[in-house]
């Protein structure tokens, strides 16, 4: 075995002149081949939360028709020869209101015939709001 001793281990060297040299062309034309431009502000239409106004319910005249073919106005029992006699009797409770909501409330064995008389009279009386009540079974 020789040893020899006059060599030294060199250690190796980095040199970061060049590295730096070419981060800064790359920088350079990076700023020079993009273009800025500033954009104005977007306009975003964000929602709102208003609480919807209450619906004013207009009058209602409640009708109710028993199974023997017996007419109640609001609770009034009426009785009428014609369509145009009971129109006559239902502006009457309609009073200052021009369309009022007519709610129909017929016995299970009313005829269908009775409930057309009504509906027949709101006609006549220029009244097209109509509606049914129903009644689910408690079952």
């Amino acid at each position: 075995m020789k040893f020899r001793k006059g060599r030294e281990r060199v250690e190796p060297e980095i040199n970061f002149i060049p590295l730096i040299d070419v981060l800064l062309v790359i920088l350079i034309f990076l700023m020079a081949t993009t273009t800025y431009s500033k954009f104005a502000e977007l306009k975003i239409n964000l929602p709102t939360a208003d609480a919807e106004k209450q619906v004013e319910q207009p009058k209602s005249i409640q009708i109710a028709i028993s199974a023997q073919g017996q007419y109640a106005i609001n609770g009034e029992t009426t009785a009428f020869a014609s369509a145009d006699e009971f129109a006559v009797q239902l502006r009457r409770a309609a009073g200052n209101d021009a369309d009022p909501m007519i709610v129909i409330n017929a016995d299970a064995q009313t005829s269908h015939q009775s409930v057309v008389n009504v509906m027949e009279a709101a006609r006549t009386a220029g009244y097209g709001k109509l509606t049914f009540a129903t009644q689910t079974s408690g079952k």
